[in-house]
């Protein structure tokens, strides 16, 4: 039973109740009744009757507070539906705004820029092989690179996440486009995706550009820099899908992360920080596989595991600071190269996952995205598949729909005790900075990811079109990989070149060699000066490269 009687007396499920109501009504302007198809009203929430569940009050609670298993927000997608958040990267940056401008026709509200792997690996365009550039994501180099792909974009109005790994020189070439157009920093919103140098020492080798030291010293100088400058900007998302799809369990994935997060909040008051701030602006990123109801629990678990850990250790009240706010993306491993239109049905489940685990924001994969870059029509469907969930399958008109269940309550809480185990190891390392520095949390992903593999190679776990159901002559929707066209990435290098002809080079070399100075010292913000490098002109390698002379190359640890 779920209504609330005014009239009655008045107990703790009562008074919890009529506040959860207060807070949705607050959130809710929208008073329209849903009804299903067959004509029944549906409420926006439901729970047990007083008395008929002990357990209810400890374990779940009401959505937007204690203990945060039914969501952080009083009224979830029945109020305000997570952001549609699709990744894009293609060929040069003109490329990259042609498509996100139709992206953002097609439903998208808000912008994901992913770049070429030349710049991932801090390279700029003249650095690398032409025909390898632009076929994973964009090249951006410059401030200009960056004006061009946001050409028309309001990024005082459309938050914007950056897959912009340390030291985050995409968001600074963003903040100095910002200054051009005269918007003021405190105007731009959104979240640095790839900021979490931990789980790219584990999982994304590619991405670790410097020392794990050095890196720490950068996104801690860089936390501190948004702290002040940039105030609505989430400098820090804790990043479970490296671990999770370089083999990871779920459990295993949610423990890692939130021992990371839990390490980067000790290093955060190590600076002097109030964890009753900064952990406002801390934000996650999951990968959601398959494994439905598992992904479900996950979620659930962590998002209670979040908000009752902060307050045992580091004495957390804040409300908006125990909020367990993650995007998530479909799991590009559960995709398949056979049959690749099941994809699509993958890509469907995995979504719904993700919102019935209650995601703030989220990114659906195309069904090539297994061949390449997701190309437009792949891309289109996977905005759809969010639109369908959205609008016709009913997903927001209930807040957490499969609380109460007795297999997900179940589950919900044996994850929970799973998390709470991998969280224990953790702590018995010394944390997690520790735990990676010595290879321990390499070695436990590398067990799972092998497990799991015998299970698949066995036939234990089925991959449809791969181990069964097979079809030999199927090649449907199979995409041609293309290349962008050599002249035209050719284009992009000359570019390059006239911008490093046109640019006051002193100015250049005094700002990097400033970014030189401050690196080498103890106290200086790096970060601070990495901007000024930026407005100054000089390209993504050549501030990475100062910055891996003084702070170390990065290595990552590889255990066999």
């Amino acid at each position: 039973m779920n209504k609330i009687d005014t009239n009655a007396p008045i107990d703790d499920r009562t008074t919890a109740a009529s506040d959860w109501k207060r807070g949705f009504d607050a959130q809710v302007s929208d008073t329209k009744t849903i009804r299903n198809r067959s004509g029944i009203e549906i409420d926006p929430l439901y729970w047990p009757a007083e008395g008929s569940d002990p357990a209810y009050d400890e374990k779940l609670g009401f959505p937007g507070s204690g203990p945060m298993t039914r969501g952080i927000y009083p009224s979830m997608h029945r109020g305000r539906t997570w952001t549609q958040r699709q990744l894009i990267g293609l060929g040069r940056p003109e490329d990259f705004n042609a498509r996100i401008r139709k992206i953002l026709k097609s439903g998208a509200s808000a912008l994901s820029m992913i770049p070429c792997n030349s710049v991932y690996r801090g390279l700029d365009c003249d650095e690398v092989e032409p025909e390898l550039m632009g076929t994973c994501g964009t090249i951006i180099n410059t401030v200009e690179d960056m004006d061009i792909c946001l050409k028309d974009i309001p990024i005082d109005e459309v938050s914007v996440g950056l897959n912009d790994p340390n030291p985050f020189t995409m968001l600074a070439q963003m903040l100095v486009v910002a200054e051009q157009r005269n918007i003021g920093w405190d105007k731009i919103t959104g979240t640095s995706n790839q900021s979490d140098y931990i789980s790219h020492f584990v999982a994304n080798h590619m991405f670790y550009r410097l020392s794990l030291t050095g890196a720490r010293r950068v996104q801690m100088d860089t936390i501190t820099y948004l702290a002040e400058h940039v105030p609505n900007w989430n400098a820090l998302s804790v990043v479970g899908q490296h671990m999770q799809q370089a083999g990871a369990t779920p459990a295993q994935a949610m423990g890692l992360t939130l021992s990371s997060a839990f390490q980067y909040a000790e290093d955060c008051i190590e600076r002097g920080m109030d964890p009753e701030k900064f952990l406002e602006r801390f934000t996650f990123f999951f990968d959601i596989s398959i494994s439905f109801f598992e992904e479900v629990a996950k979620f659930r678990a962590g998002r209670r595991i979040w908000a009752r850990l902060l307050q045992e250790r580091f004495g957390v009240t804040n409300p908006r600071a125990l909020r367990f706010k993650f995007h998530a993306q479909t799991s590009g491993v559960d995709l398949t190269r056979q049959q690749p239109l099941n994809n699509v049905a993958r890509v469907a489940v995995q979504a719904m996952a993700g919102i019935l685990g209650g995601l703030q924001s989220m990114h659906t994969d195309g069904y090539d995205e297994v061949f390449t870059t997701p190309t437009e029509g792949p891309a289109k469907i996977a905005i759809a598949t969010q639109n369908i969930l959205k609008h016709e399958a009913g997903l927001c008109d209930v807040i957490d729909p499969l609380g109460g269940s007795y297999y997900v309550e179940t589950l919900t809480d044996q994850m929970e005790t799973e998390i709470l185990r991998v969280i224990a190891q953790i702590d018995e390392q010394g944390g997690m900075f520790k735990a990676v520095q010595s290879g321990f949390v390499q070695g436990l992903i590398g067990e799972s990811a092998m497990a799991f593999q015998e299970a698949v190679d066995t036939g234990e776990q089925v991959v449809v079109g791969v181990n069964a159901y097979q079809d030999d002559d199927d090649d449907t929707a199979r995409p041609s990989v293309e290349r962008p066209d050599p002249d035209w990435m050719q284009g992009q290098i000359d570019h390059l070149a006239k911008y490093k002809s046109e640019r006051d080079q002193d100015g250049v070399t005094a700002a990097l060699n400033t970014l030189r100075a401050v690196a080498r010292s103890e106290d200086g913000n790096t970060y601070g000066a990495l901007v000024d490098a930026t407005r100054a002109k000089a390209t993504q390698s050549e501030i990475i490269a100062v910055l891996r002379d003084e702070l170390g190359f990065g290595q990552p640890l590889v255990v066999a």
